[in-house]
C-alpha cells in the first residue's frame, strides 16, 4: 500500500510540472542563415548553443525600413556598442510577433537589454527584460554566470499582452528604465517589476547600472523591432 501511494504522488507530481518547462529544456535550437545584418551591432549566443556549434550566423538581425527583425536561431544577446545608458535611463522598443509560437511549439521570450559591460567576453554582464506572448516576462542576467531576478520561469502579469492563439500576432512594447536607485521594468506602459541598485551591482550580477543596450532574444523566435530609443525617463 505504501508503494502504491508513492508511485502515485510520483506520477502526480510529474503530471504538475508545466509542459512549457519541460518542452523548453528539451527543445532544440534550429540554426537561421543571415547573421547579423545591421551595420554597427554585434552579438553572442549563449555558451549552451555554442557548445552545439551554433553562432551569430545561425541566427538572422537585419534592418526592415526604419525597423528591425531578429529571427532565431540560437538564444542570443544583441547589442550596439555606440549605444549606452548613462545615469538615469530608459531603453525601450516594441516587439511584434506577427505570428506567435510561429517557430516553435510553445511561448518563447524577447526583450530589451542594458547595462552591457565587457560584453562578448567571458566576463561580460547585463540585464534583460523579456516577454512571452502568453502573459509572462523574466528578468534575468549575466554577471558573467546566468542569474535570474524573479524567479527560474518568470511571473505572470496583466500588462502583458496575450496572443489569441498560435499564428496570431501579439505585441509588446518593453522597457528598461533607470531612475535614482531603481532599476525597473516597464511592459506597456506598466512597472511589472523593480529593484534597487544594491540587488543588482553586486557580486555574481551587474558591475554597474551604466552600460550598452540591446535585445535579448530566444531560441527559434521571430520578432519586428520598432521604435528603440534611449533616452531620459
Amino acid at each position: 500500500m505504501k508503494r502504491t501511494m508513492m508511485v502515485a504522488l510520483a506520477t502526480a507530481a510529474l503530471v504538475l510540472v508545466p509542459q512549457d518547462s519541460q518542452a523548453q529544456d528539451n527543445e532544440k535550437s534550429m540554426a537561421v542563415k543571415g547573421g547579423i545584418l545591421v551595420k554597427g551591432w554585434m552579438g553572442k549566443v549563449d555558451a549552451k548553443e555554442a557548445k552545439a556549434g551554433l553562432s551569430v550566423d545561425s541566427a538572422k538581425f537585419f534592418s526592415m525600413a526604419k525597423d528591425l527583425h531578429a529571427t532565431t536561431g540560437p538564444a542570443i544577446t544583441y547589442w550596439n556598442p555606440e549605444m549606452k545608458g548613462k545615469g538615469d535611463y530608459v531603453v525601450k522598443a516594441t516587439f511584434t510577433e506577427r505570428e506567435y509560437m510561429g517557430l516553435n511549439s510553445h511561448p518563447h521570450p524577447y526583450g530589451i537589454v542594458m547595462a552591457g559591460n565587457d560584453m562578448g567576453t567571458d566576463a561580460e554582464s547585463y540585464l534583460y527584460c523579456a516577454a512571452y506572448g502568453n502573459g509572462n516576462f523574466i528578468v534575468r542576467g549575466m554577471g558573467p554566470a546566468p542569474f535570474q531576478m524573479n524567479g527560474p520561469r518568470g511571473g505572470m502579469s496583466d500588462a502583458v499582452h496575450k496572443a489569441e492563439a498560435k499564428g496570431k500576432p501579439v505585441t509588446q512594447e518593453i522597457a528598461l528604465q533607470v531612475k535614482g536607485d531603481k532599476v525597473s521594468c516597464i511592459i506597456n506602459g506598466t512597472e511589472v517589476a523593480s529593484y534597487s541598485k544594491a540587488d543588482l551591482v553586486t557580486a555574481g550580477k551587474l558591475k554597474s547600472t551604466d552600460g550598452v543596450v540591446g535585445f535579448r532574444m530566444g531560441h527559434n523566435t521571430d520578432a519586428h523591432i520598432a521604435g528603440f530609443s534611449i533616452g531620459k525617463p
